[in-house]
């Protein structure tokens, strides 16, 4: 019997502060053995509670460069000064678990996947305007005030990239958590069945 083949990964994407991880979060709590995470490569320097091979592997420009340069990433972007990326091997390791890859990855990085054969689901959680994201970035207290308005241009971009038509199979705005979260945990339910 020959082993079924890879389940298409599904891409998750929106802005900073839109509510990505704690979805994420959730679904992976309810379904523990179904789901994996692409865990990204970063040049950033770990927040509070952050640990390396968990959020991010924390690795250094030259490094991340390096692995650039040998094809070895899927998609990568600079953001902030800092380099972030998803790599071939870290979406085989998903699948050589039995487990539906997702990748949690920006606007940048959803137009080079497309360039890919992976063949990925798109689905984008964006919130319901500039002004609560800028609320919740802010309630965050975890960035510079330049770094915060670097997030809120990149995230008009991803507002304004997620109207296009065919940019994502799925959006989903998230003004109620509850709610929002339950059309997300239907989404991937119904493309994993």
């Amino acid at each position: 019997m020959s082993p079924a083949p890879p389940s298409r990964p599904i891409v998750v994407s929106g802005p900073s502060g839109a509510g990505k991880s704690t979805f994420l979060k959730r679904l992976f709590a309810e379904y523990p053995n179904k789901f994996g995470f692409s865990i990204s490569n970063t040049t950033r320097a770990p927040r509070a509670g952050e640990t390396d091979g968990v959020e991010y592997y924390f690795i250094t420009r030259e490094k991340f460069l390096e692995g650039v340069a040998n094809g070895d990433f899927i998609e990568h972007a600079e953001f902030s000064g800092n380099l972030y990326g998803t790599t071939v091997q870290g979406v085989r390791n998903v699948g050589e678990r039995g487990q539906i890859c997702i990748l949690d990855i920006d606007m940048q990085g959803v137009k080079l996947v497309k360039n890919t054969n992976l063949n990925p689901y798109y689905l984008s959680v964006q919130p319901p305007s500039l002004e609560v994201l800028e609320q919740r970035l802010r309630g965050r207290g975890t960035e510079t005030e330049s770094a915060l308005q670097a997030r809120l241009a990149a995230a008009q971009g991803e507002l304004d990239y997620a109207k296009e038509e065919g940019a994502y199979d799925e959006t989903i705005v998230n003004d109620d958590l509850e709610a929002a979260y339950s059309k997300f945990r239907d989404f991937i339910n119904r493309v994993t069945a």
